[in-house]
C-alpha cells in the first residue's frame, strides 16, 4: 500500500506489483491504497493503473474496488450523494450485471403503502424524499436456495434531527450511510464475482434534519409491525429507519439478516477503532462471521444481546419502545441491539454489527 502511494505522488501511472506469494492480498491493498476522493477538487492526484501477473490478481482487484465504491459513497458531501443519488450509482454500477441483478427504487408512496411509519418519521424532516433500495442478486441456479438477506442504515446527512448534534464533527455525519454503502457494495462485488448464492440487500434512504415538520422529542410513531415507538432522542434515529426495514425483511424467509449500521457513538466508546461490534442470536452464524473476518484481518467482537438491556427499551412511558435505553448513555450500543432485536421473529439468525460499525446478524 505505502509503496504504490509514494510511486503515485511521483507521478507514475502504471505500476507492477509483485504479489509475494499472495497476489489476491497484494491487488487488494494496491487498489486500496490508491484510493483518493478529490473528484471536487481542481488538482487531482495521479490515476494510476495496477498489474501483476500471478492468478488470483483480478479477484484482489474487485474486492479493492468494492470497498473503494463504499468509502466514495461515504467520502461525498451530503449535497452530492442526497437518496436518489445514492440509489441511482448503486443502479448504475449493478447495470453490467441486469442478467442476475434486480434493482427496485422505492418511492415515498411505496414506503407510504408498506406503513413503515418508523422510517417515514425520520424522512419527513427533510426536503429530500426518501428511497427503499432494494437488490436482489440471483447467483445460484436452485430457486429455492433462500437468500441471505443484508440490511445497511442508509442515513445520507445526520444533523441528529430536533436533538441537534453539536457543530463539531458534524461534516462527517455525511457518512451515516455507511452500513447502507457496505451492504449495496458488497452486492456489487458478489454480481462481479460472479459468486453461486442469492443475496438480497436492503438499504433504507433518507435524511435525518431538524424543521417544523421533523420528529420530536416524545412523539410516538408506528413502525411496520404495528409496534408503537415513543422517540426521546431524534439523533437516535438509525434504528428507526432499520426497524422497518428488518420487518420487511422477513418477508423473504432469508435463511440469514446481516444488519451494518454505523449505530451509535457508543460502540466507538466501547471499541475504539480495532474491531466491529458484532451482536447475535445465532452462535453458528457468529463462527462463520469470526472466521471470515481472521481471513480479512478484519477483527470482530461479540457484544451481549442480555434481557437486561431488552427491559431497558421496553420500560417505556407512552409506547411499546422507546427508542433510547431507560439509563440513556449506560451500554448505548447495547440497547439499540436490543432495541432492533424486537423487530426480528425468534425463528431467524440474525446478526447486527457497526463501522465503527455495529453489525447485528441474525439466521434462520
Amino acid at each position: 500500500i505505502a509503496g504504490c502511494r509514494v510511486l503515485q505522488n511521483h507521478v507514475l501511472t502504471h505500476i507492477e506489483v509483485d504479489g509475494c506469494n499472495d497476489s489476491q492480498s497484494a491487488a487488494e491493498g494496491a487498489v486500496l491504497g490508491l484510493f483518493t476522493y478529490d473528484d471536487l477538487k481542481t488538482k487531482k492526484k495521479t490515476r494510476v493503473t495496477t498489474h501483476g501477473c500471478v492468478s488470483g490478481w483480478e479477484k484482489g482487484v474487485l474486492y479493492g474496488e468494492g470497498q473503494n465504491l463504499a468509502r466514495y459513497l461515504m467520502e461525498a458531501p451530503a449535497n452530492h450523494v442526497t437518496p436518489s443519488v445514492f440509489a441511482d450509482t448503486i443502479t448504475n454500477r449493478l447495470a453490467p450485471y441486469a442478467d442476475h441483478v434486480t434493482v427496485h427504487k422505492r418511492s415515498q408512496e411505496w414506503i407510504e403503502e408498506q406503513q413503515m411509519g418508523a422510517f417515514l418519521s425520520v424522512s419527513k424532516g427533510s426536503e429530500e424524499p426518501p428511497v427503499f433500495l432494494e437488490l436482489h442478486y440471483n447467483g445460484c441456479p436452485d430457486n429455492a436456495q433462500c437468500p441471505l438477506l443484508l440490511v445497511g442504515k442508509g442515513i445520507t446527512f445526520d444533523s441528529g434531527g430536533i436533538s441537534l448534534k453539536p457543530p463539531s464533527g458534524m461534516d462527517a455525519m455525511r457518512a451515516d450511510m455507511g452500513g447502507a454503502a457496505t451492504v449495496c457494495s458488497a452486492i456489487v462485488t458478489a454480481a462481479a464475482l460472479n459468486l453461486p448464492i442469492n443475496i438480497i440487500g436492503l438499504a433504507p434512504l433518507c435524511e435525518n434534519m431538524p424543521s417544523g415538520k421533523a420528529n420530536k422529542p416524545g412523539d410516538v410513531v408506528t413502525a411496520k409491525n404495528g409496534k408503537t415507538i415513543q422517540v426521546d432522542n431524534t439523533d437516535a434515529e438509525g434504528r428507526l429507519i432499520l426497524a422497518d426495514a428488518l420487518c420487511y425483511a422477513h418477508s423473504f424467509n432469508p435463511r440469514a439478516i446481516v444488519n451494518a449500521a454505523t449505530l451509535t457513538g457508543a460502540m466507538d466508546v466501547a471499541l475504539g477503532s480495532a474491531a466491529t461490534g458484532v451482536f447475535t442470536n445465532s452462535d453458528w452464524l457468529w463462527e462463520q462471521l469470526h472466521k471470515a473476518s481472521v481471513v480479512t484481518g478484519d477483527r470482530v467482537w461479540r457484544m451481549p444481546l442480555f434481557q437486561h438491556y431488552t427491559r431497558q427499551v421496553t420500560d417505556c412511558q407512552l409506547a411499546d419502545l422507546n427508542n433510547v435505553g431507560k439509563y440513556s448513555r449506560s451500554g448505548g450500543a447495547c440497547t439499540a441491539a436490543a432495541f432492533l432485536r424486537e423487530f426480528v421473529t425468534d425463528e431467524v439468525r440474525y446478526s447486527s454489527g457497526t463501522l465503527i460499525l455495529e453489525l447485528f446478524l441474525i439466521f434462520g
